[in-house]
């Protein structure tokens, strides 16, 4: 499948970490999105019914990310891609990046991430 709808940059507050400090205080996570699905019949019809809504998409980002704190990134970013893939049925993978800019690492750095690519 080469087609895809493409949501970048979507910023959710959330309050994952190892630790208890950034589950307290939590920071900003960004998330990019690729979903895999056919839209060849969205290009012909013009019709909202044949696509997958964005609006929504991103609501189910936020509720994700920003809900139940985990530990780790990777629980998070399977958590979404699992609820990506069975909530919206025309979407037939996705790859997924979470990115935690704000990791309390010993480091200078520009940013921490995970990317996973996930199939039905």
């Amino acid at each position: 499948m080469n087609d895809k709808i493409i949501l970048t940059g979507i910023e959710v507050f959330g309050r994952h970490g190892c630790t208890v400090e950034e589950q307290k205080l939590g920071q900003k996570f960004y998330v990019d999105l690729e979903l895999d699905l056919d839209l060849s019949k969205t290009g012909q019809s013009d019709s909202y019914d044949d696509t997958v809504d964005y609006a929504q998409v991103i609501l189910t980002v936020e509720k994700i990310v920003g809900g139940t704190p985990r530990r780790l990134i990777e629980t998070v970013a399977e958590e979404l891609a699992a609820k990506i893939l069975s909530e919206f049925k025309k979407v037939d993978s996705l790859t997924l990046t979470l990115h935690k800019p704000n990791a309390p690492l010993p480091m200078t750095y520009t940013d921490a991430a995970v990317k996973i690519f996930r199939a039905k």
